[in-house]
């Protein structure tokens, strides 16, 4: 029989490996086989008649994990990602299974099985915990046309629930859901990262029952992510809500698939097998005929464009529920900041100080946006101008001054400040602009009597620390929030009226063509966490490029507008959505090593593939990380179709060449890049 194990992708074997066992097993059965030295987890993907000839020559599995077979939905669903993305059959199959499961054994699972009680399964045992609210006009006409696909035979276009922020999207997959669950069906809801969970499972747990809900995301211990696991694939949960691995759980009854955010960029996979999970997601509905929800304010260009076409059939909500107003959005312009001491720009207008100080007054919260955490970017040295570079990378290690370190954020590179300059010996060594630590630390300066908290990756690593946050921030016991994207999306903050974007300049000449697609987004989400409860609400971006379409577009609310701008440019330059990308990159110790191996693999594909664009290897705009070089190559066609055909054919050339560099050269290949 064929199984699919884990391998990686320079091993060349994209397919199931032969195993033999004494009896017939069903495809989609887990079991654990001999891998060279180890014993690792497969899953059976074919069982063939051989002969005791051929059997004998085979490794035997060495266990069947009691747990029912993965479902042939979920086997051709890998099988697709696979193909597409350019990976091995078991190397995507495996990473779609949790941990725990890894490591599992027939006994350890039995045990398992009689410690952990079942999820409760029909819609009578848990009932509805809280009552729904009432839906204005176009939150029913949304969950009307959901609600349409579930009968048999129905047209299943993928839908987009475009909504601006606060218009109630959450409600409309609420109802989707309770219709769902109503016929008996699972329900998968996919959001962008871990910190927005929390939220989104106190809402459903509050509609549904918290008995018929499991989370799938990797900040879960891999005990309690195979659990989860287990009661999605046995079908005795209902409702799975997850980051995007959950998109490859397994659900025997799936009956809808919530994509929330769908524009953020951390549905895509940037390390393993690279895959966009709100682009499998749709593929799994289409698959299982099923409705598939993607919900947002600022859709992604590809998305849009897909509404646009009439592949999607988009769902619009234009108003806040209660009919709360949109904020109003003023644009400081920071060149005509007055100058002091030669700085040309203060870290905030006196203006906004006094505002936020206002709404403290009140008993309101203010919300400060500045997508940079720790205290100060860089240090330098006053007289020889030395700056904290990081030994290891083509980057600045940043300030943190609550433990006196320099960290670099891309290698992790840490060391004390020194209290010299490491170059000439001056003692007048001083941070060169900020982040958020340093930014909380003058706010409570500047307002000495307001309660600032500060949101970043710093200060929620610990478990159960931002919820606890965040928990005081909705229970009013904060006046200032401090933060980075992190604070931007999704959340549900009642008592902000004032949301303030600080130093948003730096994204609109990044060389990635998405920057500005990815900027207004989080500035337009970042505005509507303020004004939610009513009552009005108010948004301050301190930029030096006010008449930039992007902040006039941004004035107006108009994302259609804005869209509408970003299409004709992406249509003139031929990037997507009206040309497909594969990205190569490869890392190297020698600095030149990579490249000249791109360089090679770029010939090769000219060669297999003359219609379709390859271009010249380029260094990564971080050209160095942990002491390795990194460099990428572009392949670019107009249609997806050939492109496909052509990385079949390339992949194999490609893994033949990479095998002459094994041990000092790392490479991978991107279908449909996020960012180049």
């Amino acid at each position: 029989m064929q199984v699919a194990v884990s391998l990686p992708q320079h091993a060349g074997l994209d397919t199931a490996l032969d195993y033999r066992y004494g009896e017939a097993l069903s495809p989609g059965q887990l079991v654990r086989v001999p891998l060279g030295r180890r014993e690792v987890l497969g899953v059976v993907w074919a069982s063939e008649l051989l002969s005791d000839e051929e059997a004998q020559a085979l490794k035997p599995v060495q266990a069947l994990l009691p747990l029912p077979a993965l479902d042939a939905g979920w086997r051709r669903l890998v099988a697709f990602a696979a193909g597409y993305y350019q990976r091995g059959l078991g190397e995507f199959a495996l990473q779609a299974l949790p941990v725990g499961l890894h490591q599992a054994t027939p006994a350890t699972l039995q045990r398992r099985q009689r410690a952990t009680p079942q999820v409760a399964h029909s819609v009578g045992a848990a009932g509805l915990a809280s009552a729904p609210p009432m839906l204005n006009e176009a939150q029913q006409a949304a969950v009307a046309a959901v609600c349409a696909q579930f009968e048999p035979g129905a047209a299943r276009p993928p839908l987009l629930l475009w909504g601006v922020t606060g218009s109630g999207k959450t409600e409309v997959y609420l109802h989707a859901a309770a219709e769902a669950l109503a016929r008996g069906l699972q329900v998968l809801v996919l959001v962008p990262e871990i910190n927005l969970t929390p939220q989104l499972e106190a809402r459903f747990a509050a509609r549904f029952g918290a008995e018929r809900l499991v989370t799938l995301h990797s900040a879960l211990t891999p005990a309690r992510r195979l659990r989860h696991w287990s009661a999605a694939h046995r079908g005795e949960a209902q409702l799975v809500l997850g980051t995007r691995l959950a998109v490859m759980a397994s659900l025997p009854r799936l009956g809808l698939i919530v994509v929330d955010e769908e524009h953020d960029a951390s549905f895509k996979a940037q390390d393993g097998a690279r895959h966009s999970a709100r682009d499998l997601a749709v593929l799994r509905a289409a698959q299982a005929e099923v409705p598939v929800l993607l919900g947002s304010a600022t859709p992604s260009l590809e998305t849009w464009q897909h509404s646009l076409s009439g592949r999607y059939h988009r769902l619009d909500l234009p108003q806040r529920v209660n009919a709360a107003p949109l904020p109003a959005i003023r644009l400081l312009d920071t060149t005509r900041l007055p100058r002091s001491k030669g700085v040309a720009q203060p870290p905030m207008a006196q203006a906004l100080i006094d505002a936020i100080e206002q709404r403290r007054l009140r008993g309101e919260q203010s919300l400060l946006l500045l997508n940079r955490r720790g205290y100060a970017p860089v240090l330098q040295c006053g007289a020889c101008a030395w700056k904290s570079d990081c030994p290891h990378c083509s980057a600045w290690r940043v300030f943190h001054k609550s433990d006196r370190t320099l960290r670099c954020h891309h290698c992790g590179f840490t060391e004390p400040v020194p209290k010299r300059c490491p170059d000439c010996g001056n003692t007048d060594i001083l941070p060169v602009g900020r982040g958020t630590e340093r930014l909380a630390e003058q706010i409570g300066e500047w307002l000495p009597q307001a309660r600032v908290l500060r949101l970043d990756a710093d200060t929620t690593r610990a478990v159960g620390s931002l919820e606890a946050q965040l928990a005081q921030v909705h229970a009013g016991e904060v006046d200032v929030v401090v933060g980075t994207q992190m604070i931007a999306k999704g959340h549900d903050f009642r008592r902000v009226s004032l949301v303030a974007a600080l130093n948003p300049d730096t994204m609109l000449f990044s060389s990635d063509f998405r920057a500005p697609e990815r900027l207004f987004a989080l500035l337009l989400q970042a505005a509507g966490r303020a004004g939610r409860a009513g009552g009005g609400g108010e948004v301050w971006i301190q930029t030096g490029q006010p008449q930039h379409p992007l902040f006039q577009a941004l004035l107006r609310s108009d994302y259609a507008g804005f869209a509408a701008r970003q299409l004709e440019e992406r249509q003139a330059a031929g990037l997507p959505p009206f040309a497909h990308l594969a990205l190569l990159r490869a890392d190297s110790r020698e600095q030149l090593q990579a490249r000249d191996f791109l360089a090679a693999c770029a010939e090769l594909g000219q060669q297999l593939a003359p219609e379709l664009s390859w271009y010249p290897p380029v260094p990564h705009p971080v050209a160095r990380v942990a002491n390795q070089w990194r460099w990428q190559m572009l392949v670019e066609s107009p249609h997806r179709p050939p492109l496909q055909r052509a990385l079949q054919a390339w992949m194999p050339e490609v893994m033949q060449l990479a095998r002459q560099h094994r041990g000092v050269l790392r490479w991978a290949i991107d279908v449909d890049p996020s960012g180049i």
